[in-house]
C-alpha cells in the first residue's frame, strides 16, 4: 500500500462554459480519516468528488488519490475506490443478492468468491432477509445499504460518499451513520459531502466548508466553532429585575461585557475559562444572593458557523446558490 496522504488536491479550477463550477479547491486527506465537505447545493461538493473519483477532468490544478494522478493513472484510481453517488445505482430488476454477484464478477472475482462476498456484505449491513427480494420493493434506507455494499465489493482502500442519506426519513439515516461508523472502525478512509450539518459533526474527523467553489473554512467541528467565538456563559434569571446585577456579577468573570436580552430574561458573555468559569459565576451569584432559573456553558453551532462565513443559515444556502444575506435582529443590548 502506498504511503502519504489518501487524497491530495491542488488548485483544482472547473469551468463548464462560462460556469465556474471549482475556483481553486486545496484538499489533503490522511490516511483512515473522514474529511466531510459540508455546503449548499451548487458550492462544488459534487464537482470535487467527480474529479477525484476520475469522472470528470479538472480544467486547471492536480489530484493523487490512493497515491495516483487521478488523470494520468485514472485506472489505478478506481481499483482503489468506492463511490456512492447522490442515486443509488443499484439494478432495480435484480434481487439483492443478484446485485452484489454481479457487482464483484465485473470486478473479476470467480462467481464462487463473488457469491461469498455477496453473502458476506449482505449479513453486514443487515440486508439477508431481503437478499433474495428485488431492489425495487426495498425502503429507502435498505437501498441506500445496498448502495454502500456494492460500493465496498472490491475491498477499496478509500470511500467517496456524495450525499449519502439525501432523502432518507431520520430513523434511515441515523442507520446509515452507524453503518459507516463501523467503516471507518475498519480504516477506511473516506471523503463524505453532505449539507446536514448534523452528519458532518458526527461522522467526520475534519470538516472543510465549501461555497462557491471554494474552500472557505477548514476544521473539526470544534476549530470551526471557535471562529465564530468561543464558549459562552449563559444565565436565565428567574426574575428580569436581576438581569443589570447578573451582567454586573458576569462581568468579573468573563472577558468583554455581558449582553442582556431582556424579552428572554438572559445574560451571555465570552470565556476562556471553561467549566471553572461556571463555578466562579455560580459562587459569586450565591453570594450575591441572586436567583437564577439556568445557568450554564454554551458553544457556537455549526448552523452559527453557516451563518458568519456564508451570511446564510445552512437551510437558506440549501434552497439558493445566489448571493445575499439575513439575519433576523435581536433584542440584546451591550451592558455597561
Amino acid at each position: 500500500m502506498a504511503t502519504g496522504p489518501a487524497i491530495e488536491a491542488t488548485g483544482l479550477v472547473k469551468r463548464y462554459d462560462e460556469t465556474l463550477a471549482l475556483a481553486g479547491v486545496d484538499l489533503d486527506v490522511p490516511r483512515g480519516a473522514v474529511l466531510s465537505l459540508l455546503g449548499p447545493n451548487g458550492a462544488g461538493k459534487t464537482t470535487t468528488v467527480r474529479i477525484l473519483t476520475t469522472l470528470t477532468v479538472p480544467t486547471e490544478g492536480s489530484a493523487r488519490v490512493a497515491g495516483f494522478d487521478v488523470v494520468e493513472d485514472a485506472v489505478e484510481v478506481r481499483r482503489r475506490i468506492g463511490l456512492a453517488a447522490q442515486d443509488a445505482t443499484v439494478d432495480e430488476l435484480l434481487t439483492g443478492r443478484e446485485n452484489l454477484v454481479m457487482i464483484g464478477e465485473l470486478h473479476h472475482l470467480p462467481r464462487k468468491a463473488a457469491r461469498a462476498r455477496a453473502d458476506e456484505l449482505l449479513e453486514r449491513f443487515d440486508l439477508v432477509d431481503a437478499a433474495d427480494r428485488l431492489a425495487r420493493e426495498y425502503s429507502g434506507g435498505m437501498r441506500r445499504r445496498l448502495d454502500l455494499s456494492a460500493t465496498l465489493v472490491n475491498e477499496p482502500e478509500i470511500l467517496f460518499l456524495d450525499e449519502p442519506t439525501t432523502g432518507l426519513d431520520p430513523r434511515a439515516r441515523t442507520e446509515l451513520w452507524g453503518v459507516l461508523e463501523h467503516l471507518v472502525e475498519g480504516g477506511v478512509t473516506v471523503l463524505l459531502t453532505t449539507q446536514y450539518l448534523e452528519e458532518a459533526e458526527r461522522l467526520a474527523d475534519d470538516i472543510a466548508v465549501v461555497d462557491h467553489g471554494r474552500v472557505i473554512a477548514r476544521g473539526d467541528a470544534r476549530s470551526l466553532k471557535r471562529q465564530v467565538g468561543g464558549d459562552q456563559l449563559h444565565v436565565i434569571a428567574v426574575d428580569a429585575g436581576d438581569l443589570d446585577r447578573i451582567a454586573e456579577v458576569m462581568g468579573r468573570c468573563a472577558e468583554a461585557a455581558p449582553s442582556i436580552d431582556r424579552q428572554t430574561r438572559a445574560v451571555t458573555a465570552p470565556t476562556e475559562g471553561g467549566p471553572g468559569a461556571i463555578a466562579a459565576l455560580a459562587g459569586e451569584l450565591n453570594t450575591a444572593g441572586i436567583a437564577v432559573e439556568d445557568l450554564g456553558l454554551s458553544q457556537p453551532t455549526l448552523d452559527d458557523v453557516f451563518l458568519t462565513l456564508t451570511g446564510r443559515p445552512p437551510e437558506v444556502e440549501a434552497e439558493s446558490d445566489g448571493d445575499g444575506a439575513g439575519a433576523a435582529a435581536g433584542t440584546s443590548e451591550v451592558a455597561a
